[in-house]
């Protein structure tokens, strides 16, 4: 009986350094740019709750075994940061903070993917109850030129017959003084900006929408002739998010403003597409958020994959995350206060 524990134990022990292990690369990955692996940083989760799965087990057990998930849960909170918020306490908050929201609305359910009537209207009446003062969609409709006409001031992405592109915008209660957009290549997905003229200041905001997967998970995805493909498409579009964000990198350096970014960047925190973005800047999530910050569900399993990051020079007041289904993205809200 003994003889079988010890095998027991040997044989949990290979299956916690093998999970240990791939966490610990991961956790190194996230500082390189790298295709081929970055596939596994979709799987941090999974690695850290089964690390804390035998963190448990080896510590009830009294094992000094406990160790090897213990560094490997240490180093990938080094690496990553948390993905679970605490929600710090909101300040007060002040006329003059501003009220940012992001929100991939889906084109509102223009194809009737969601089983749910008058879409457009329900999501106006949730921005009207919230009240945001800068609202960054993707994947806007183009045929909703006059929505939400209490934002005077907007930037609507060019819809062009010839070069489809998911529309994206900027609507906003400050005047816009200038805008952009970064036409990223070979992509139907686009970056725009706007700057807008805040009291004294005037701010610069990017809505962003990386690349997507566009893989639906279902049975067929890991079978043997589509799981090959579907790896080669991961690898494919974690090189072209690459591309993307070093775009909008380059093109950040050169604002002579504060800088918002907000936007769906089809990734999560841990991998280096987000490293890469959110250099210097500050996650408002990070900052105020609650809980595990779901923005997008995939299966059931929450993933954050949509960002409002800020420049340093502003503090992050409150950030929220609605619960609200009516796109198969929930939307977020960041309130800013400029630093003296």
């Amino acid at each position: 009986m003994r003889k079988k524990s010890k095998i027991w134990n040997k044989l949990i022990y290979a299956v916690n350094l093998f999970t240990a292990f791939l966490l610990f690369l991961t956790s190194t990955l996230s500082f390189f740019e790298t295709q081929f692996l970055a596939v596994l940083s979709l799987f941090v989760p999974f690695l850290f709750f089964l690390n804390l799965v035998f963190l448990v087990f080896w510590l009830l057990r009294r094992k000094r075994q406990f160790l090897l998930s213990f560094l490997s849960l240490l180093f990938g909170y080094i690496s990553f940061g948390s993905f679970y918020g605490f929600g710090e306490k909101s300040k007060e908050p002040l006329d003059s903070d501003l009220k940012v929201m992001s929100y991939n609305v889906m084109g509102f359910n223009k194809h009737g993917w969601l089983r749910i009537p008058d879409v457009e209207a329900k999501i106006s009446d949730l921005i009207v109850l919230e009240d945001p003062d800068v609202i960054c969609i993707q994947e806007y409709n183009e045929t909703s030129d006059d929505w939400l006409d209490t934002y005077p001031y907007r930037r609507v992405a060019p819809y062009s017959r010839t070069v489809k592109r998911t529309i994206q915008a900027i609507l906003s209660k400050y005047p816009i003084i200038n805008n952009g957009s970064l036409n990223l290549p070979q992509t139907s997905n686009n970056i725009i900006y706007a700057d807008l003229v805040v009291s004294t200041d005037t701010i610069r905001v990017y809505n962003t929408h990386l690349e997507s997967f566009k893989i639906v998970p279902s049975s067929r995805t890991f079978s043997s002739d589509q799981s090959e493909k579907n790896y080669k498409r991961l690898v494919s579009t974690f090189a072209k998010q690459q591309e993307q964000v070093k775009i909008l990198n380059e093109h950040r350096a050169k604002s002579p403003y504060k800088t918002i970014v907000c936007g769906d960047f089809n990734n999560t925190q841990f991998s280096h597409v987000y490293k890469t973005v959110s250099g210097g800047l500050n996650d408002s999530f990070l900052e105020k958020g609650n809980g595990f910050g779901k923005t997008y569900s995939l299966k059931g399993f929450p993933l954050r994959i949509d960002y409002i990051l800020t420049d340093p020079e502003f503090e992050v007041i409150a950030h929220k995350n609605y619960t609200e289904r009516l796109s198969d993205h929930y939307p977020i809200m960041a309130t800013l206060r400029l630093k003296k």
